[in-house]
């Protein structure tokens, strides 16, 4: 049997190392078990969870902590659904409590949303780089989500985040990379890991963002949303990790004309 490459290939974030370069989400799915069967398939080893949705008890949402073995996923609690930054620090001290309680002691992690706009659903810079310099002055271990803006992902760098998580498009759009020259920038100049978040919607996608050199990606209405939420959490899987194993392999550089790829050298000639 042949071994697959790079199995010492782990992405680490704040303290905790990861195999899969996969997360995932837990909203939208058709029901519960489907999403434990799409987990499963996925591999992935950390997902978030909508701490505002979990308090209120959302359709859905009911029953998500049980369904979910915290002994072999590492939660990621979100603030989605706060409008400001304010907001966001009090659900992020409810996601700390939230994952001590699914028996995550030491986990201080939090995505980061501040969204003011329902429209759009586009993050606020601004409100995201005030929660972010909070959270992390209280300890947390802050994954913020953001635009493909290069200058805020180094302010928020700057200010002691974890890693920097940049919206390929908005997010359930399923438009993929929309602006991959801006997202490129930030992993290139990124001292920390980049993981694309939001937007994604083939496996195709997920290969690009991580061909692009991005540590990881985070999908969850690509899956949840599909025919098969299950066949489709499968593929993102593989896509992921063949996208990473291209990125490690180095691309052939692209050129202006054509280049043989048979050598010339000792040809029969007329």
């Amino acid at each position: 049997m042949v071994e697959k490459l790079n199995t010492n290939d782990l992405l680490e974030i704040g303290g905790q190392k990861f195999k899969s370069r996969l997360f995932t989400g837990t909203g939208k799915y058709p029901s519960l078990e489907a999403m434990q069967n799409s987990l499963h398939h996925s591999e992935s080893q950390m997902v978030t969870v909508a701490v505002r949705r979990i308090q209120g008890s959302q359709a859905g949402h009911q029953g998500l902590i049980e369904a979910i073995n915290w002994k072999k996923i590492w939660m990621l609690p979100n603030t989605a659904g706060c409008a400001n930054a304010e907001e966001a620090v009090r659900i992020a001290r409810l996601g700390r409590e939230l994952a001590k309680l699914a028996g995550q002691h030491e986990n201080n992690f939090v995505k980061l949303e501040v969204i003011p706009d329902s429209t759009h659903l586009l993050p606020d810079p601004f409100g995201t780089l005030q929660a972010a310099e909070q959270l992390i002055k209280e300890g947390f271990v802050v994954l913020p989500y953001i635009n493909a803006d290069p200058l805020l992902a180094k302010r928020l760098e700057e200010a002691g985040c974890a890693t920097l998580m940049p919206l390929g498009s908005p997010i359930g759009s399923g438009q993929g990379l929309r602006n991959s020259a801006n997202i490129a920038m930030i992993i290139n100049e990124a001292k920390v890991p980049v993981i694309i978040d939001a937007g994604i919607g083939v496996p195709s996608e997920a290969a690009q963002a991580m061909e692009m050199g991005a540590d990881a990606v985070l999908i969850n209405s690509a899956i949840a949303l599909a025919h098969d939420p299950v066949l489709m959490a499968q593929a993102m899987s593989k896509a992921v990790e063949a996208g990473r194993e291209a990125f490690l392999a180095g691309r052939l550089p692209r050129r202006e004309e054509a280049c043989p790829s048979s050598p010339t050298l000792g040809m029969v000639r007329d």
